[in-house]
């Protein structure tokens, strides 16, 4: 079995960066907290080549701009497995990510593996390896490391390379490297990683059904509770709850007595914030105008048959293909084509022709 190389100094940091600089590819995998936190708290960061296997101690660390360097070369492929909180934790961190990358979930989804496929069942399933459990619920953050627990870590990056090694060749058997290029290309865009609070309504369920006057002052709260998260380094739900937000969507109150009838049983939340609430739904109601969105109103009968009829297609299609429907095209995106709304993401890229042209002419039939 390969060394594991446990990296907490600047000069081993930098000699690790040398011996990976020209190696064929690069296996990346991090650690890291955010039970009590908005942003990642990184921790750990696992690097393999085709002979090293290596557990970067990032607390240890002043500084490590050798680390980046060699993560964000534009050379041989970095290797993640679901990279995109990976990517978070970095770009939290450090403000930079990787952008050459191949990710082995998208790989596996695109070669038929399933949908959103597990690291250890990838593994299982590609090397028939079965790999240990028992530290996915650790705490990343004390020190020092037990030795199950680099065990544990290195396992993450250990077989990655052979995961790419048989994935990277299957998908250009099948002609589908341009299909991994395109969703490679979304995921490591810059701008997906930069927290938006104007946008942070869309997360609550349920928020698409209120009216406008109700939508408009969750905006607002969702708005607000992004930020005081952000500010307070604190999960969005120990601000104030999803459903909490929607309660006050819903019932619109209006002054203190409704507001606490509204918050029965989060005092400190009316105590605390009830002045700032009030006065977000107050304004929020009061300038709102905008009319009920496309998304918001219920399908009719004609078009519910619609919509079934769609994935009907979708589900053939993925199967003839042999990868996940949901990957080719999601309810709530064949609901935005019957809808009329844009943009579509079916139609867009790969998935255009593979069953977006499908989907777009069947709904232009539909509507005479």
């Amino acid at each position: 079995m390969t060394e594991i190389l446990y990296i907490d100094r600047a000069e081993a940091l930098e000699s690790l960066c040398r011996r990976l600089e020209d190696q064929p590819w690069l296996a990346v995998d991090t650690e890291f907290l955010r039970e009590r936190t908005y942003y990642p708290r990184l921790c750990l960061v696992q690097v393999a080549g085709p002979r090293i296997v290596a557990c970067v101690d990032v607390l240890a660390l002043e500084e490590a701009d050798p680390l980046l360097d060699l993560l964000c070369a534009d050379s041989a492929p970095r290797i993640f497995h679901a990279a995109r909180q990976d990517l978070e934790a970095l770009y939290g961190r450090y403000g930079r990510a990787p952008t050459s990358l191949f990710d082995t979930q998208i790989a596996a989804n695109l070669l038929g593996y399933g949908d959103q496929i597990g690291y250890a069942a990838l593994v299982e399933a590609v090397t028939g390896t079965r790999l240990a459990k028992g530290h996915s619920r650790t705490d990343w953050s004390r020190r020092p490391l037990l030795e199950e627990q680099l065990h544990y870590a290195a396992d993450d990056v250990r077989y990655l390379g052979s995961l790419f090694e048989t994935l990277a060749p299957a998908l250009q058997a099948r002609g589908r490297r341009t299909w991994l290029a395109e969703e490679v290309a979304r995921l490591t865009d810059p701008a997906g990683y930069v927290p938006a609070a104007d946008t942070a309504w869309q997360r609550v369920r349920g928020a698409q059904r209120l009216p406008p006057t109700g939508r408009s002052a969750l905006k607002a709260l969702a708005a607000w509770r992004e930020r005081r998260a952000q500010s307070a380094d604190r999960p969005r739900q120990w601000i104030a709850r999803d459903e909490t937000l929607l309660a006050l969507a819903q019932a619109l109150p209006d002054d203190r007595a409704a507001l606490e009838r509204t918050l029965d049983g989060e005092r400190r939340l009316a105590s605390v914030h009830g002045s700032t609430l009030l006065a977000l739904i107050g304004t929020a109601a009061s300038r709102d105008t905008e009319p009920a969105a496309a998304s918001s109103a219920l399908l009719d009968r004609a078009q519910q048959a619609l919509v079934k009829r769609l994935m009907q297609h979708v589900r053939r299609r993925a199967a003839e293909h042999d990868i996940s429907p949901g990957l080719l095209a999601t309810r709530r995106d064949v609901e935005r084509l019957v809808r009329g709304e844009s943009p579509v993401p079916f139609l867009e890229g790969w998935r255009r022709g593979v069953i977006g042209e499908e989907l777009a002419a069947l709904a232009r039939e539909a509507a005479g």
